[in-house]
């Protein structure tokens, strides 16, 4: 167990906690009361690769949860993580310091839809997104609430993500997101508008008779057309008990 050092502490808010990665021994500063990251962005820092020297951008970062993953993970040479909530891009800064990577990790406050401006054209080799997943604004009481923002597309749509990250590529630069299967269509139809081409996708199944509610993809820029389904992923054997395969990728 990592000791806390007076320095550190002063990191962390009263409203908010210190939660254990099990990861190179990194630790991630998250409010209860906002979107904590969930086994979503887990599976997709285990599902994208990033080579030596690589730059990698994630965009919506929340927390800061992928970068420090990707981090413990890769061999990426450097990684930035975009989030255009200011709270939640502050609390991921704090967790890139308490974890003493600021010189690995770079937290940027921007909006997606702009995210090629703020960081310019063929500027990345790997962009990361877990985005909402949610088209319908129906029953929204606060657009501007952490956790409406998070799940639905209030502040940047599918289009948005699609589109910028292929700017932010160079040619040949990898793609990579989890999303709902349910979209899929209009996920492969913009990736490829936006001359990312779809390689590979792994569907995720909560049990192994259930239909999948996830789907990580992996798009090449400039790619050719062929695209490879992985065997699916399956999270539980049995409630509250993961498969052998979600427990290595938690790295218990």
């Amino acid at each position: 167990m990592t000791t806390e050092t007076t320095a550190d502490s002063s990191l962390i808010h009263s409203n908010e906690r210190l939660d254990d990665l099990q990861c190179k021994g990194y630790y991630i500063i998250q409010d209860p009361k906002r979107f904590c990251f969930g086994i979503d962005a887990v599976l997709l820092s285990d599902f994208a690769k990033a080579k030596r020297g690589e730059k990698v951008l994630d965009l919506g970062t929340g927390t800061g949860i992928i970068p420090i993953l990707m981090e413990a993970k890769t061999n990426a040479a450097h990684l930035t993580g975009l989030e255009i909530q200011p709270d939640s891009a502050d609390m991921a800064f704090r967790s890139v310091k308490y974890n003493h990577l600021e010189d690995k990790i770079d937290i940027v406050q921007g909006d997606i839809k702009q995210a090629s401006e703020i960081f310019g054209n063929d500027s990345f080799e790997v962009v990361t997104t877990n985005p909402p997943y949610m088209i319908e604004q129906h029953g929204i009481q606060n657009p501007d609430d952490a956790m409406t923002i998070a799940r639905h597309e209030v502040c940047c749509n599918l289009e948005d993500i699609i589109r910028e990250s292929s700017r932010l590529l160079k040619q040949g630069g990898r793609f990579y997101m989890v999303h709902r299967p349910f979209r899929l269509a209009e996920i492969f139809s913009k990736m490829v508008e936006h001359k990312i081409e779809p390689k590979r996708m792994r569907l995720v199944h909560p049990y192994v008779d259930k239909e999948p509610n996830m789907v990580l993809i992996e798009g090449y820029k400039g790619g050719k057309s062929r695209l490879t389904v992985e065997k699916p992923l399956i999270v539980y054997k049995e409630p509250n008990v993961y498969t052998e395969e979600i427990y290595q990728i938690y790295g218990y």
